[in-house]
């Protein structure tokens, strides 16, 4: 079954919301990647000035919660008007996130279809007809 964890989006200070969420739910962040470390040749929708900004940071708060976030760059654009958070899936394999992606964009937008990301992961976003924006992954 897939399990479904809110990520958040922040205009440019994501890293110190989530040093602030660490102390508030007493956890560390288990992981956190920026733009920067995009490899050259998947940057391409990336501005050079984005860099230092997060790309992803995930802080466990339990089993079963994780909370996720990012800063918004120009490749985002599109996303700013829905709202400053989405839901993250994560399937239990591609034949389920294809499905969930389909479905949940019926009538919505498809604003990055599923594909194999650079980090290993079948990796899309979407947003649906009532304007929540969901990233499916496995």
């Amino acid at each position: 079954m897939a399990t479904v964890n809110p990520y958040l989006y922040f205009n440019g200070n994501c890293e110190e919301a989530f040093k602030f969420y660490e102390g508030v739910f007493r956890a560390e962040i288990s992981y956190i990647g920026r733009y920067e470390d995009v490899p050259k040749k998947d940057r391409h929708i990336f501005q050079e000035k984005d860099e230092k900004k997060i790309m992803h940071v995930t802080l466990d708060i339990s089993e079963e919660t994780c909370l996720n976030g990012a800063d918004y760059t120009e490749g985002y654009e599109a996303l700013k008007g829905y709202s400053n958070f989405g839901l993250i899936i994560h399937s239990e394999g591609k034949d389920e996130a294809d499905r969930l992606f389909n479905e949940l964009s019926e009538g919505g937008q498809k604003t990055l279809p599923m594909h194999t990301t650079f980090w290993g992961s079948y990796y899309g976003n979407c947003v649906d007809k009532f304007g929540i924006m969901w990233k499916i992954t496995t």
